[in-house]
């Protein structure tokens, strides 16, 4: 992709420079279903290899993908369909009942408006649908469109509770509280924290660096939006109550997928994140306690990608400097859905070179992950495409 030569005030004031790169070789892993929306990674079948689990909304179906390992990993995956879900927006793995075989937590909005346990059976049956049971969260059915899903011990008993939040009215972002048999579905307990509008993203991280994980979170829509973080309390008893509330950055913008990562390489976690229409937004952590922060904007390169939806960080090129990976919706025609900026500069800081990866191929795309898919050594993009039919795919890193 060369740069016209028009665009380069608008990249040098951004710290953005030219590039010519081609897109990169796409590989299939299932595009039989319709509206993959996400993809979530974990080890189902213990071969330390990640896996796949990905809800088909527009399809309906839940699904997860085995990684056939480096030798195989450029032809369509194993996979099961692990159970129909109507309006399915999210599916994350984790063993909510400690039995050491992965479950699956979908959540699904529209009509459906319910969060879901599928219990997942252990290897070598994890291919067999029907050793894969559903039940939906006693709680859940009409509480809100639940929108995103994060397994995590929050009151450090019994199993594994689960932090989720919705969109729309009635929202909110909270816990459910595992009961001492998770299996028991009524017992499972909701405790809200913070109102919402439309919950984009969730991920666990010690934002004051005092030992525990607290929850960061990007809200999209409503009275309140951009990226925050909850704190954790430290007495047991409080953690039923609304946890301190602190914010990272972009408010008042249309804040999207985030994601935690020490982006300048100083020690401390910085968050990155995707704001409408077309930016990458850095906020900087400037301290431990996690309450300072300082934003620099990244755009997108202009009328050659679609608008923001997702980030990831990681050296794409080798040289050792965290680059950034984008995905967009609204691409197609001359805009490029995915694309990484290559930094030039201090880590961090840029300037930010742009190369294509998707070519303009896909539409609408969403999560990304970078992971070393064939075993060559390098980052790969994997990813999904929910408009034009592309499905779970991930992209060959040529470098």
């Amino acid at each position: 992709m060369r740069l016209a030569s028009a665009w380069l005030p608008i990249f040098a004031a951004a710290g953005m420079v030219s590039s010519t790169s081609a897109a990169w070789m796409r590989h299939t892993i299932d595009d039989s279903s319709r509206g993959a929306d996400g993809v979530r990674l974990a080890d189902f079948n213990s071969d330390g290899l990640l896996d796949i689990v990905t809800g088909w909304e527009e399809g309906g179906v839940v699904r997860v993908y085995l990684n056939p390992g480096a030798a195989k990993v450029k032809a369509r995956w194993p996979s099961v369909n692990v159970a129909k879900v109507a309006n399915v927006e999210d599916a994350v793995a984790a063993d909510l009942n400690g039995d050491g075989a992965l479950d699956v937590i979908s959540a699904a909005e529209g009509a459906t408006r319910a969060l879901f346990i599928h219990w997942g059976p252990k290897a070598p049956r994890l291919l067999d649908a029907a050793e894969w049971k559903s039940e939906a969260f006693a709680g859940s059915p009409n509480k809100m469109m639940w929108m995103f899903g994060l397994p995590l011990h929050v009151d450090v008993q019994h199993g594994l509770d689960l932090v989720a939040g919705g969109k729309g009215d009635g929202a909110k972002l909270g816990w459910w509280e595992a009961p001492a048999n998770p299996r028991q579905q009524a017992a499972w307990k909701w405790h809200a924290l913070r109102p919402l509008g439309w919950l984009m993203f969730l991920e666990a991280a010690d934002m004051d660096d005092d030992g525990d994980l607290d929850i960061v979170f990007s809200d999209r829509k409503g009275e309140r939006t951009g990226a925050f973080w909850l704190e954790r309390p430290n007495e047991q008893s409080a953690l039923a109550r609304p946890w301190p509330e602190h914010a990272i950055g972009g408010l008042g913008r249309e804040f999207m997928f985030l994601k935690v990562f020490d982006l300048d390489k100083d020690g401390l976690q910085d968050v990155i994140g995707c704001a409408k229409p077309a930016e990458i937004l850095f906020l900087r952590r400037l301290g431990r306690s996690g309450r300072e922060w300082s934003a620099t904007t990244i755009p997108f390169p202009p009328e050659k990608s679609g608008r923001a939806k997702a980030v990831n960080a990681g050296d794409i090129d080798g040289d050792g400097k965290p680059d950034l990976v984008f995905t967009c919706e609204s691409a197609g025609g001359n805009k490029s859905g995915v694309m990484w900026l290559r930094c030039d500069g201090p880590p961090g800081h840029g300037p930010w070179r742009p190369h294509d990866i998707s070519g303009p191929e896909g539409i609408k795309f969403d999560l990304v992950e970078l992971l070393d898919l064939d075993g060559d050594g390098d980052l790969d993009a994997l990813t999904c495409e929910e408009a034009a039919g592309l499905g779970i795919i991930w992209y060959e890193n040529p470098s």
